[in-house]
C-alpha cells in the first residue's frame, strides 16, 4: 500500500509519499523497519514460502556478510532473502534467536530506495512470533546496477524452483538488535 501524496504519519512514523508496504506485512514490523531506515523512501516485503504460502521461518544469518536465509517452519522449505545466495559461501551464519527463546519469525525486507527507485540498503526485519520482539538481525549496503532484481528475491522458493527439507540449523546468532549498517556488497 502506498502511504498517500506527500510525506506524512503513519503509526507515529514520518512517512514518504514513496513508501510502499506489501500485503501481509504485520504493522508493528512495517513500523519498526520504516524506523530503521535513513529517511528514504522504503518499499517493505514479506517473506512467504514459495513451498506452503507460509509466513513463519526460523531465519539463519550472517551480519557481517550481510546473508539470510529463511526456513519454512511449515514445511522446511528454504529460501534466500534478496541478493543472499550470491554470499552465502562465505556467510558463517547462525540462527536467530528471540530473546523469549523463540526461534520463529515473521520476516520482511525493507529496501531503502536512492532517488532513482534503485535499492540502496536491504535491511531485514524479524518479528518474533511468540512474543511479537522486533529485531533487525543483518542489514547491508547496495552499491551496484541495476537493483530491481532484488525486490523479487524475497518469496517464493530458492533458485531451481523446489522447496528443499532444511538440514539442521546453525548455531543461535546474536539477540534481536541493530545491525551493522555500512556492509557493502561487492561486486
Amino acid at each position: 500500500m502506498a502511504c498517500g501524496p506527500g510525506s506524512g504519519v503513519w503509526n507515529d512514523v514520518p512517512v514518504h509519499a514513496d513508501d510502499q508496504v506489501g500485503e501481509g506485512v504485520s504493522a508493528d514490523l512495517a513500523v519498526f523497519l520504516r524506523n530503521a531506515d535513513d529517511g528514504r523512501p522504503v518499499k517493505i516485503v514479506p517473506s512467504v514460502c514459495g513451498g506452503c504460502g507460509g509466513r513463519v521461518f526460523r531465519v539463519l544469518v550472517d551480519a557481517v556478510e550481510g546473508a539470510a536465509e529463511r526456513v519454512c517452519a511449515d514445511c522446511g522449505g528454504r529460501g534466500f532473502l534478496a541478493d543472499s545466495e550470491e554470499f552465502w559461501e562465505d556467510a558463517d551464519p547462525g540462527e536467530a534467536c528471540c530473546p523469549c527463546g523463540s526461534e520463529e519469525f515473521e520476516a520482511a525486507v525493507g529496501f531503502s530506495l536512492g532517488e532513482d527507485g534503485s535499492v540502496r540498503w536491504v535491511t531485514i526485519g524479524l518479528r518474533c512470533h511468540k512474543d511479537g520482539a522486533l529485531g533487525t538481525y543483518a542489514d547491508w549496503k547496495i552499491d551496484y546496477s541495476p537493483t530491481d532484481h532484488l525486490l523479487t528475491m524475497v518469496q517464493g522458493t530458492p533458485s531451481g524452483g523446489e522447496a528443499h527439507a532444511a538440514p539442521p540449523l546453525a548455531e543461535p546468532a546474536p539477540q534481536l538488535g541493530p545491525g551493522p549498517r555500512g556492509r557493502t556488497r561487492r561486486t
